[in-house]
């Protein structure tokens, strides 16, 4: 401890069952710290908000690096649309401050209130927004990271136009903290809607919700956000419209045509937390599943189909084909359902993670359900960045 406490100040170390944990409070002390924890072959796990601590497989590192002190809007060049960010700012304080400007991030990830940027990026979460702006790859154009061996690595840049360089950004998002410890992002940005609406509409027949489906998708109106819902049999599909008012309007109209039976109805805002309303479902196992777009509602009508079994499974899906799933169900009952579902995705072209494990038996199911195809690549990336496996070993999908 005397060593991290002369790099960081005394107040800024403590102790958590029985490990280390750190806060640094710039890029430079990150160094220092992953440099002390490389020399004595210490095991190392950064943290924000811990909104996300549990997705992935259970690691016990010797060191946490706690990265709320890396903090803040460092720069705001809002005449290029670009922002670079402390990795430990929380999603909403980043969001509240763009908004001065009439600016954001154009992401709606879980938890905004208590995430932190850098754990955002690490699990690579994303909400229905990415239909219209794109996922979080498309968003981060530079980052700054500190390497297992205290290496301070910088990518990318401040504009949105840059190709030189290794992509980094690209390669740490998703990675699940085992490449590298991010410090800081510089996002592409996006106007902040002036005028936007909701609309919902519901239906007991998940046919009926494939024609709303490529009805929307076709009907060329300016649509910010799609998501479907599915609790048992029951369904609804969300749109958010943002536009100009007389376009609402004409929009507004236009989907008054399409579906009169059933009807349409203006819905609120918190429609669009509904997918994180699942991570509070008690005693639920999360999945996320992947699917083609064009194979959504037949993979959400398979879901909705598990109420014909007595199977309790809530959904909600955004139009890129990326499910949430909740199923209120025993451990020992869950994993022969997810074993099930995932022959069954596979054959349909999809896939499935376990996000969060209820009960007792969470270490009998594999959370990621195999290795990819390009696992061989991906262990060698690990190696290459972190040859002594310090940090988060065996998190990530493969073992990584």
């Amino acid at each position: 401890m005397t060593d991290f406490i002369s790099i960081v100040g005394i107040e800024h170390v403590t102790e958590e069952f029985g490990a280390f944990v750190v806060a640094p409070a710039s890029t430079e002390e990150t160094a220092a710290v992953l440099r002390l924890c490389s020399a004595r072959k210490w095991t190392v796990s950064a943290r924000g908000g811990d909104t996300k601590q549990d997705w992935g497989n259970p690691v016990a590192p010797q060191v946490f690096v706690d990265t709320r002190r890396l903090s803040g809007i460092r720069e705001h060049v809002w005449q290029d649309m670009t922002a670079t960010v402390g990795a430990g700012t929380l999603w909403a304080d980043m969001e509240r401050e763009l908004a001065q400007h009439g600016q954001r991030v154009a992401l709606d990830p879980l938890f905004p209130a208590q995430a932190t940027v850098g754990g955002v990026i690490a699990v690579n979460d994303s909400g229905a927004l990415r239909m219209r702006y794109g996922s979080l790859r498309d968003l981060v154009i530079g980052m700054t990271l500190v390497l297992a061996d205290g290496t301070i690595a910088r990518s990318g840049g401040k504009v949105v136009k840059n190709v030189a360089g290794y992509d980094l950004p690209k390669l740490l998002t998703g990675s699940f903290g085992t490449l590298g410890i991010i410090t800081e992002v510089t996002f592409r940005l996006h106007p902040v809607q002036a005028h936007a609406e909701t609309w919902t509409v519901q239906s007991d027949h998940a046919d009926s919700l494939l024609h709303i489906h490529r009805r929307l998708l076709d009907g060329a109106m300016s649509i910010e956000s799609l998501q479907m819902r599915r609790n048992g049999r029951d369904s609804a599909w969300d749109v958010r419209f943002a536009a100009l008012p007389e376009i609402l309007r004409e929009n507004e109209e236009r989907l008054q045509g399409m579906y009169r039976v059933p009807a349409p109805f203006a819905a609120g805002d918190d429609v669009w937390r509904q997918r994180e309303r699942l991570f509070a479902v008690s005693g639920a196992t999360l999945l996320k599943v992947t699917a083609r777009p064009s194979r959504l509602v037949g993979v959400l009508g398979g879901f909705g189909g598990l109420a014909l079994q007595g199977i309790a499974a809530e959904c909600v899906a955004d139009a890129t084909g990326i499910v949430t799933v909740a199923l209120s169900e025993p451990p020992e009952v869950t994993a022969s359902i997810i074993e099930d579902l995932r022959v069954w995705l596979r054959s349909r072209d999809g896939g499935m993670v376990v996000v969060l494990r209820t009960g007792n038996a969470s270490g009998e199911l594999d959370r990621w359900g195999g290795s990819p195809p390009a696992i061989a690549v991906m262990r060698a990336i690990k190696q290459e960045f972190d040859p002594d496996r310090l940090l988060n070993p065996g998190k990530f999908v493969g073992g990584i």
